[in-house]
């Protein structure tokens, strides 16, 4: 073992973080999983107890690992991301950190414009609005509860669309190029429904992200996406 991993140019403290990782990736460790103690990795390794305690506290800091004090070392609960600062299909997110996307769709309709969403879209109310309601997975685990209005005017065969096939937001760049929008972000207890659809406890805290976004000239689209708290963070850089 030591002479393999001197032929190693990969530092040998990542190679113990990739090993875990794999792990991980691959399902024999899952959530809450206790991993081997770093006394049983230095004698699989063959390497210093310092060594091996660099490599699980890097994971520990990146929320990979979690310890409890005299209990050992766990697999954390995993939190999945989502970018701000660009607007992506979750598919292409999920997809990109190498794991498998599919959708539910609970919600297509046309629907009319309330008094607060015809505020929103800068309508008069009663206009016609589209109306889905689609989950998302992330290695069938529901991470997205998306809760969208959209101004038929912006996209006409919104209700003609695959969902399974493709996501809201891919059918809108193509049908309506984004020019500008806004959101906000907030933590607000999971209605029954949306409990059901995310498989939470009612009125478990989630992470709520609104957006507005504009195309043509006008809004073409108002979201609600409900985040279960536990398992998800946004992430964005500027610059």
């Amino acid at each position: 073992m030591e002479q393999q991993i001197a032929q190693d140019t990969t530092p040998i403290f990542q190679r113990i973080k990739d090993y875990l990782l794999g792990e991980i990736a691959a399902g024999r460790w899952k959530e809450g999983d206790v991993v081997p103690s770093e006394q049983a990795l230095v004698r699989q390794f063959g390497v210093s107890r310092m060594t091996v305690n660099r490599a699980v506290r890097e994971l520990t800091a990146e929320q990979v690992l979690t310890r409890r004090q005299g209990s050992g070392t766990f697999v954390a609960p995993q939190k999945y991301q989502a970018t701000l600062v660009e607007i992506n299909s979750i598919a292409d997110e999920i997809r990109a950190r190498g794991h498998a996307h599919r959708s539910s769709l609970h919600l297509l309709e046309k629907g009319r414009a309330s008094e607060l969403l015809a505020r929103q879209f800068e309508l008069a109310p009663g206009q016609p609005l589209f109306h889905s309601v689609i989950v998302h997975f992330e290695n069938e685990a529901p991470i997205q509860v998306e809760d969208r209005w959209v101004n038929p005017a912006c996209a006409p065969a919104y209700l003609a669309q695959d969902f399974s096939a493709i996501t809201p937001n891919e059918h809108l760049m193509k049908a309506a190029p984004l020019q500008s929008a806004s959101y906000s972000i907030e933590a607000l207890p999971a209605p029954r429904d949306i409990a059901s659809m995310l498989a939470v406890g009612p009125r478990q805290c989630c992470l709520v992200l609104k957006r507005q976004t504009k195309a043509l000239g006008q809004v073409a689209s108002v979201v609600t996406m409900w985040h279960p708290g536990q398992l998800y963070q946004f992430t964005g850089k500027v610059g």
